[in-house]
């Protein structure tokens, strides 16, 4: 595995340590570690059922793990060890807190379909954070701007596109304030037209120095506003470092297969 050092001054908002998962007798991760620092944009490409959706579920505790542990801005995520050594789950107050911290956007888009979009973004943070709703709203009305939506706040999720309603779900995420954005393959589901603008409000994100992990398939999308790629196949990190590196002068034979085979795919 060819893993590159992190810079001294880096500082970890994610740690993971040796996690491991399975879903019944069969085992999806297998000793998993990865550190993601401030401001780092970090893509994981990989094939099918390679474990990296489940990974990104276990960040946020959406899955239980059996093993490892997961650190987020220096607190443990779901568990901690006890005095005995022994795993022991964390209250769920703090699990929400926790959570609260960390934004989700997935491949379908879970909007509300009962809610104009402006009520979908606003729902959380009065909810859950406690925010007034004027200041809530003000908040929406920005972030709408910012994913190039400023007009569609009185709107009906069934009455945009499918890049119109993944960009309210990165508004509605962004509308939480979180330390961290996880993104699980956002422009699958989207027709190719409509890839590019999600993408491009991903990538001001990265630029505007969110801490992001993102699922992609995205390989020249990865290549371009990743800081670091992670390479996974059934469920081991097999290789991570720069794009440029990664891409040019991978090390791993898997790796090399996987971007051949991608490549060739898309050239049909």
């Amino acid at each position: 595995m060819s893993i590159e050092p992190l810079p001294e001054a880096a500082e970890p908002l994610i740690e993971i340590r040796g996690l491991s998962k399975r879903f019944g007798t069969h085992q999806v991760l297998h000793d998993v570690s990865l550190t993601v620092t401030r401001g780092q944009t970090v893509a994981v490409i990989g094939p099918s059922g390679s474990g990296k959706t489940t990974m990104l579920r276990c960040i946020n505790l959406l899955e239980e793990f059996e093993e490892g542990e997961i650190v987020f801005d220096g607190d443990p995520i779901g568990y901690r060890r006890g005095p005995d050594g022994r795993r022991q789950r964390l209250p769920e107050r703090t699990i929400a807190a926790a959570r609260s911290n960390i934004g989700i956007v997935f491949q379908s888009f879970n909007l509300f379909p009962h809610m104009t979009v402006l009520r979908n973004i606003v729902a959380a943070p009065v909810r859950v954070k406690g925010i007034d709703r004027a200041t809530a709203e003000q908040t929406a009305r920005d972030l709408l701007s910012r994913v190039g939506l400023a007009d569609k706040a009185g709107e009906y999720p069934m009455r945009l596109s499918g890049g119109q309603q993944q960009r309210v779900a990165i508004a509605r995420a962004l509308a939480m304030q979180p330390k961290l954005m996880l993104f699980d393959e956002v422009t699958s589901a989207l027709d190719p037209e409509l890839v590019g603008e999600v993408l491009a409000v991903i990538k001001q994100l990265a630029q505007d120095g969110m801490t992001m992990v993102l699922v992609t398939h995205e390989m020249q999308f990865a290549r371009d506003v990743a800081d670091v790629v992670v390479f996974m196949a059934d469920g081991r990190i097999v290789e991570q470092g720069a794009p440029t590196t990664l891409f040019a002068n991978s090390q791993s034979d898997r790796l090399r297969t996987f971007l051949r085979r991608y490549h060739d795919a898309y050239l049909l």
